[in-house]
């Protein structure tokens, strides 16, 4: 049970609010579904009734509950000052003045030094974007459709433009793709609300999928990467059985929903589909997001944009006859080419790594476990959208993607002060190591 005790009066000489301390052990006990503490800088909340109204979703908040929370709250959060005044109606203590400010054993230590760490890449503004880069991003993203465009116009659509159109269309959405999630994680404009605005545009306009959607399921990922039952990502509904310790448990309760001997083969597949399974659900089903995601207003944007290009396609091919051509594009875009980019680059930085249950680990040895980098050319920077340096972006989500190569070295140094393994390794060998 908690103790109380008072602080000084104010002008008025009335006794201020009582203040209760807390143990790791009571709080611990404070992580289900109906009954969720956290603490941040060693303060004590209680986010039971308000995690439903968490802008970053309630599963995201709730994977938290009975930690320490401060790590995962400076990641989030581009201006936790702002933060702090939703925080302070739900303050119901503090943790009592012998416990340590980590739980479960964590090295107090390395958590201090992450956060050094931390406050020197703050100094270096390396969280300040440059505007000049998301510019030129966006724009050769929109030289392309309307390259795009162009050459159905005055090429028309025999087999060799088709292809070729496959091919820029191919890459302008996934390098929309990567750019949908600089604005996501909230790391170029300085206010949450112009990233949010930008980041429904890119991801609902150009991509075709809910802002909302993407929030609630990539944010859980982030808190949680690798971690079964709490990261969406590695939950595969029965399709694979993923790390070390999740084929031994479906072996020992002889669980084979499909030829799992065989998934290295059947990836192949499945991999065309799975990026465009959830977006088509928000299409087509709009109030299955509402069920676990709050509002999606931008349900219908995969038919919108999809439409964007048939209707355009159509009246071209309307006046030459040629409305085949718009199936031989989509399927070459939307059902091949997109989904090998988007999966393959996603994958390798998580699918080889440590996938296991929660181990309660610190930030630090917590992310670095479930990521590795690529390594850094030119061409790999592009490709990846800056997802190479997974290591540096997953500990500090809201920094602008071309300041991690700047904050590489003093991560690295860190990690080898401590003991943490830096993994690092060539493109095609991180896609060899998806199948191993």
């Amino acid at each position: 049970m908690g103790k109380g005790g008072e602080k000084g009066g104010g002008e008025s000489g009335e006794p201020e609010a009582q203040i209760r301390f807390y143990t790791w052990e009571e709080i611990q006990k404070h992580n289900l579904r109906t009954d969720k503490w956290l603490v941040i800088e060693r303060k004590v909340y209680n986010v039971t009734k308000w995690a439903n109204r968490h802008p970053g979703g309630h599963r995201v908040i709730s994977h938290c509950a009975g930690e320490d929370a401060t790590d995962a709250f400076q990641a989030f959060h581009i201006n936790p000052t702002l933060v702090q005044k939703f925080l302070k109606p739900l303050l119901i203590g503090e943790l009592a003045p012998g416990e340590p400010s980590q739980d479960r054993d964590k090295n107090s230590q390395l958590v201090e030094d992450f956060r050094t760490l931390r406050k020197t890449a703050e100094d270096m503004n390396l969280f300040r974007a440059n505007p000049l880069f998301f510019s030129l991003y966006l724009g050769h993203i929109i030289a392309m459709e309307v390259l795009a465009w162009l050459m159905v116009s005055y090429f028309g659509t025999g087999w060799i433009t088709t292809l070729i159109l496959a091919c820029i269309l191919t890459t302008s959405q996934a390098q929309a793709g990567w750019l949908q999630h600089d604005f996501g994680h909230l790391s170029v404009f300085k206010k949450s609300s112009w990233n949010h605005i930008v980041h429904k545009f890119i991801i609902g306009h150009l991509k075709g999928a809910s802002a909302n959607w993407w929030n609630h399921r990539h944010f859980q990922h982030h808190a949680k990467p690798n971690i079964f039952k709490k990261d969406p990502d590695v939950n595969m509904l029965h399709i694979f059985v993923l790390g070390d310790t999740q084929p031994v448990e479906y072996g020992k309760k002889k669980l084979k929903y499909l030829p799992y001997n065989h998934q290295h083969e059947y990836f192949f597949l499945s991999d065309l589909t799975c990026c465009q399974i959830p977006t088509h659900l928000c299409t087509f089903f709009p109030l299955w997001s509402r069920l676990d995601y709050s509002r999606v207003p931008q349900a219908t944007l995969k038919a919108k944009t999809n439409g964007r290009w048939t209707l355009k396609l159509m009246y071209i091919h309307q006046v030459r006859g040629k409305m085949k051509a718009v199936l031989r594009i989509f399927k070459l875009r939307l059902g091949f080419l997109e989904s090998h980019w988007f999966v393959w680059v996603t994958q390798m930085n998580h699918i080889p790594m440590e996938i296991d249950c929660e181990k309660h680990r610190d930030w630090l040895s917590s992310q670095v476990a479930a990521t590795c980098n690529i390594e850094q050319s030119f061409f790999n920077d592009w490709f990846t959208g800056h997802l190479n340096f997974q290591i540096e972006h997953h500990l500090f989500p809201t920094m602008p993607r071309h300041n991690f190569w700047k904050v590489k070295p003093l991560v690295k140094s860190l990690c080898a002060k401590y003991g943490v393994q830096y993994e690092e390794k060539p493109l095609g060998k991180a896609f060899v190591d998806i199948v191993g």
